[in-house]
Order: structure tokens, then C-alpha cells, then sequence
């Protein structure tokens, strides 16, 4: 896949796709829906498959001060448009001369000046330009004028679930993997590059891999099972573990990371990036009175771990 980081000159060869336009925070099933069709349309015309994203999320542009909210970071965004087959991500940057574009000079001088798109396949919700004053009825007039077919995919329905990235939020927040699951269509993922930390799990015979969670949505403060794909270097693989989403209250409160204790492996993964599923939440965090009541725990949770991974399937 490749990725096009701005929409002034590009080469032929990254023009006249078929794309999907949105945000696109966690790539939930709705999202996948919409891309599915910019993907029908590519086979169809015999054109590239694209997303049209943005970064940094447009509501970090206009409330810098809000809570960190994303479900994904541009990491884990490009892995998972690459596993739905994508040939172009157009992740533009989203500054202040994007923002003040109206909805006609976004469709322009954006869509078909600089990307040259040919289709574009939006959700009917879909809101765009200067202030959102631009609409899907609108977005269609434009497009026909300079030659882009805009189609307004279907909403993914289902009696008992909202396919929404608030939704997929909810669940994470209340330590609910198995319910975002079913609205993502895969484990939720917290994916970086692995940090130094204070190496303290080592000395307690259980060495972990530590992701700093800053901008994404805190999921849960707990204990989780957990899946790992170890994505560079020379571990590259999936394997097992269990991990910790909280502040080390034993040790004095820290800064909010992801510790994860992957099983059987002493391998040096600094600096490498690796992805880690949740896929059940096991306990709360607790502060332990010493490290050897702390120690048992970890053994604990470990062979619970064990247990409710022995029969999943990564995904």
C-alpha cells in the first residue's frame, strides 16, 4: 500500500482511484462497508483502491484540550487499511488551510485537482469543508461537474448494535473487548513501538514489553489476555501473553502505559513495533502491599491468561 501524505502534484500513478473519504478512527465494520464498495468500484473501472483519511484527526485540530480519544494511531491505521487490501491511504494532513477550505474548494482543488479521484464512496452522514457545511447531496452536484461519481454507501444495520466509533469507544472503556469485537470485526488493537521502562518486571522474573498509550483512548485500567504479532525485527511472529493497562499504583502512580509479558520468550524487542489484542479483561488494577503478594498475582494471572487463550484464534 502506498501512502500519500499531500495532495499537491502527484504522480500519475497515485491519481484517478476509487476512495473512501472519512475519518475512519478504529476501521469498524461501518467503515469497512464503505471501503468495500470504493474497492467494487476499483475492481470495476480497473483503478486503484484508496482512503482518503486525515491527520491529525480533525477533532484534535479544533479541541486540542480534549481527553486522548483515538481508537487508533497512524500505525495501527495503516496495518489494518493494508490487511483490507488498499492499494493508496491519502492520510492529508489536516492544518489550518484545510480546515478554512469551503465544500467547494475542498472537492476542487483537493479531490479532483490534486488526488484526481474518479469515485467517491462516502457514508450518508458524511460531512465536509469549512465549518461541515458540506453535504452528501452537495458533495454528488460537485462531483458530477468535474467528473467524479459520488456513491453514498448503505448503512450497515443490525438490530442490536450501533456500528459507530463512539460505540467501539464505550466498550473499550468499560474493559469490554469481546463487545468491540463484535462491532470491529477483530480484537481492538493497541499497537507502538516498544520503550525502555524501569525494567522492574525483570527483576520479578516477568520481563514485559511497554507501549506508551499517549493520544489513544485509555482502555480499562486491568489486567487483559492478550494476543501479540511482533511486527519488525527479528521475532517477527504472533504469540501469546498477558498484559497491564494502568499506573503501577504498588510502585507509585506513573504515567498511564501498556505492559505486556509475552509467554516463553526472552527475546530483545526495544524498539520494535509489535500489536497487541485484547481479547478478555481478567481483573482490575490493585495495589499490592509488597512484590511478593504482587509476584503471586502475576503468576495467577498469567495461568488465567493461559487458559482463556488456549482456544482463540488470532484475528
Amino acid at each position: 500500500m502506498r501512502i500519500i501524505y499531500d495532495f499537491h502534484s502527484l504522480e500519475s500513478a497515485d491519481q484517478g482511484a476509487s476512495v473512501a473519504i472519512g475519518n475512519f478512527d478504529g476501521i469498524h465494520k461501518g467503515h469497512q462497508s464503505v471501503i468495500d464498495v470504493a474497492k467494487h468500484q476499483a475492481v470495476e473501472r480497473n483503478i486503484p483502491a484508496g482512503v482518503v483519511t486525515f491527520e491529525p484527526h480533525p477533532r484534535q485540530f479544533f479541541r486540542p484540550k480534549d481527553l486522548d480519544f483515538r481508537l487508533m494511531n497512524h500505525h495501527s491505521k495503516v496495518n489494518r487499511l493494508q490487511q483490507l487490501g488498499v492499494d493508496i491511504l491519502y492520510e492529508l494532513t489536516f492544518d489550518s488551510n484545510l480546515a478554512m477550505m469551503s465544500s467547494m474548494q475542498f472537492v476542487s482543488k483537493v479531490l479532483h485537482q490534486g488526488l484526481g479521484i474518479k469515485v467517491a464512496v462516502v457514508g450518508n452522514d458524511f460531512q465536509y469543508g469549512k465549518n461541515r457545511t458540506g453535504t452528501v447531496t452537495e458533495l454528488t452536484t460537485i462531483g458530477k461537474s468535474l467528473g467524479i461519481d459520488v456513491i453514498v454507501a448503505p448503512m450497515l444495520e443490525s438490530f442490536d448494535l450501533n456500528y459507530s466509533s463512539t460505540s467501539v469507544r464505550q466498550a473499550i472503556s468499560a474493559g469490554k473487548p469481546e463487545e468491540a469485537f463484535k462491532l470491529l470485526g477483530y480484537w481492538p488493537r493497541l499497537e507502538g513501538k516498544v520503550i525502555h521502562g524501569e525494567k522492574r518486571g525483570r527483576k520479578l522474573g516477568y520481563p514485559t514489553a511497554n507501549i506508551d498509550l499517549a493520544g489513544l483512548l485509555p482502555p480499562r485500567q486491568g489486567i487483559y489476555s492478550v494476543l501479540i504479532d511482533i511486527l519488525s525485527g527479528p521475532y517477527t511472529g504472533q504469540t501469546k501473553g498477558v498484559a497491564s493497562i494502568g499506573v503501577r499504583p504498588t510502585f507509585g502512580e506513573k504515567p498511564l502505559n501498556l505492559e505486556v509479558f509475552i509467554f516463553d520468550f526472552d527475546g530483545d524487542i526495544y524498539d520494535e513495533y509489535i500489536s497487541v489484542a485484547l481479547i478478555a479483561f481478567q481483573r482490575p488494577e490493585i495495589c499490592f502491599a509488597d512484590t511478593d503478594k504482587l509476584v503471586a498475582q502475576m503468576k495467577f494471572d498469567a495461568d488465567v491468561a493461559a487458559k482463556n487463550l488456549a482456544t482463540i484464534i488470532l484475528t
